[in-house]
């Protein structure tokens, strides 16, 4: 019995020995499955995702609009302003436009001065698109109303172009006979890479990078994750199919191209405003008393941008600003302005210290041809 005992303990242990060497194998092959995949998944990146609106044959096609854009463009130059006062126009700025004080402050002066009645949209720009729809839904029926029913003008920036979008897509019936034109300036209409690449799951440090992103957004900035996961392509894809923007409203498409030359990566080539934070309870905390109170300081931005295009082009071999690509920004049905100058996505907003009166048209001037044509367009 003795040898028996002892030849069924071995065979025992040696098929539980067998058994846990099977399970180990089984389990790294599953772990090196799962780690192919997210490299090819990360190495994958948005391939497949940017120009899906062109893509797409239920989408209506766009029209080329640059060259009237130039024309309009040049006769403002010339001192030819055709912008009626019958309007109001409202500038919807873009993401973290909250902790950039100046945002639009010098366009919104600009039309001021010529006696148009200006404002911009105070949302939150770290809240979600429906959130931020809802808000401008209601921005809008009390400009409307409050201005003895003069329609809006809308031009929205970055995310801000998407938020005004979603806007009229959702509310349709109540902004119909309110909203009279829509321009989208560098817009990701389509959705951007870059948040698509952040917030992507599946692929390496996935869960790493969201909670980083969550703290920055949520705890250092007091916003809302879902204000960046609302730009991915899922997201887009998603709202867009859902969603359709009205047919009777004329929508402008802006985008443009960062300059990736060496020159512009390597220096602080802009210059901007930064607020003193003690000085808006001194002085008041107006537009245009904080665009008074404010002193130059060096900033990369072209920089930042240059890289940001240069990373899009060699991986995607995509055009961009630095953080939309041209083909996400068009959207379906609209007339694309396609200027003729490399800019990037903070240019249409940005406002430089030293202004030359001699120099090349500015992006006040260029956000009044935008609305020049969303009036022509409506005639």
């Amino acid at each position: 019995m003795l040898p028996k005992y002892c030849f069924e303990s071995a065979w025992g242990l040696a098929l539980a020995s067998w058994r846990c060497f099977c399970y180990r194998i089984r389990r790294m092959k599953l772990c090196v499955q799962s780690t192919a995949s997210r490299v090819l998944k990360t190495l994958h990146g948005s391939s497949g995702d940017i120009g899906w609106l062109q893509c797409d044959p239920r989408m209506p096609p766009v029209k080329d609009g640059s060259s009237r854009f130039r024309e309009l463009l040049q006769s403002i130059r010339n001192g030819l302003h055709k912008l009626p006062d019958s309007f109001v126009y409202l500038l919807i700025p873009g993401l973290f436009s909250n902790h950039g004080p100046l945002y639009f402050v010098s366009t919104k002066r600009f039309f001021s001065k010529m006696g148009l009645a200006c404002h911009i949209a105070k949302i939150h720009s770290e809240a979600s698109v429906e959130q931020n729809a809802w808000e401008l839904k209601e921005y809008i029926e009390e400009l409307y109303w409050g201005s003895g029913k003069r329609r809006v003008m809308l031009l929205g920036h970055s995310k801000g172009g998407v938020d005004a979008a979603a806007a009229l897509s959702i509310y349709l019936n109540e902004l119909r006979d309110k909203v009279a034109g829509l321009a989208l300036v560098q817009s990701p209409y389509g959705g951007t890479p870059i948040a698509s690449d952040i917030l992507r799951q599946g692929q390496l440090a996935d869960v790493e990078t969201r909670r980083i992103m969550e703290f920055i957004i949520c705890k250092l900035i007091k916003g809302d994750i879902r204000a960046l996961e609302d730009l991915t392509y899922d997201k887009r894809k998603e709202f867009v199919r859902n969603h359709k923007l009205p047919d009777n409203i004329p929508i402008i498409s802006f985008h443009s191209e960062a300059s990736v030359a060496p020159a512009v990566i390597s220096t602080m080539s802009h210059i901007a405003h930064a607020e003193l934070p003690w000085l808006p309870h001194m002085i008041g905390s107006t537009d245009d008393a904080i665009a008074r109170k404010n002193v130059p300081v060096i900033v990369p931005v072209s920089a930042a941008m240059a890289v940001c295009a240069l990373h899009l082009q060699l991986r995607y071999g995509e055009k961009s600003d630095g953080l939309v690509t041209c083909r996400d920004a068009e959207v379906p049905g609209s007339v694309v302005v396609r200027p003729d100058r490399k800019l990037d996505h903070s240019w249409m907003v940005y406002s430089s210290w030293n202004k030359d009166p001699t120099h090349e048209h500015d992006a006040c001037e260029m956000c009044e041809a935008l609305l020049t044509m969303l009036v022509e367009l409506g005639t």
